[in-house]
């Protein structure tokens, strides 16, 4: 090295980092946001197939419903393959949805021989509410009215056999 020269102390290549700084950064915030969101989507998902869960009995019951609501129109082995979960624990559960009218299903229109398989749609959440609110009515009224139903008197204390009266209101789109 000549001592006419400069020694290489990197300024030239810390002027580049300089100006990739706040690229740097927001790529990295950008990120963060990201997974935050991602995150925070994977647990209100959690909550709501918790939610469904308690609903309908099951969280298998549950991945059902959730993937029927966003698939409308699906067949067992779409659903098994959409969900992960086992064929035959699907058409059970379907099934048993059926029974209940939490689902519907109709045959599948094919232009071809063979087999045609349902087809299930969910019903809409607000009709799974108003059919959950009437369970959990009935079954309040039937601990308020333990006293009475013990007693033999077949009425609770103030006289009626319902003491406990859920209504719920929907908003629905008349437009």
């Amino acid at each position: 090295m000549a001592t006419d020269e400069a020694p290489d102390d990197g300024d030239e290549a810390d002027g580049a980092d300089d100006e990739d700084a706040p690229r740097t950064e927001l790529r990295e915030a950008a990120q963060r946001l990201e997974s935050g969101a991602a995150e925070v989507a994977d647990g209100f998902d959690e909550r709501i197939v918790d939610l469904l869960a308690w609903l309908l009995d099951t969280e298998t019951r549950a991945r059902i419903y959730v993937f029927l609501r966003e698939q409308p129109g699906s067949t067992s082995e779409e659903v098994a393959d959409g969900t992960g979960l086992y064929p035959s624990t699907v058409r059970e559960a379907l099934a048993e949805l059926h029974d209940e009218e939490t689902v519907t299903r109709t045959k599948r229109e094919s232009a071809g021989a063979g087999n045609n398989p349902y087809e299930y749609e969910a019903i809409d959440p607000a009709a799974l509410v108003e059919g959950a609110v009437g369970q959990v009515q009935d079954q309040l009224n039937a601990v308020f009215t333990l006293d009475s139903r013990l007693s033999g008197d077949g009425e609770s204390a103030d006289g009626t056999d319902e003491p406990v009266r859920i209504s719920v209101e929907t908003e629905r789109d008349d437009g």
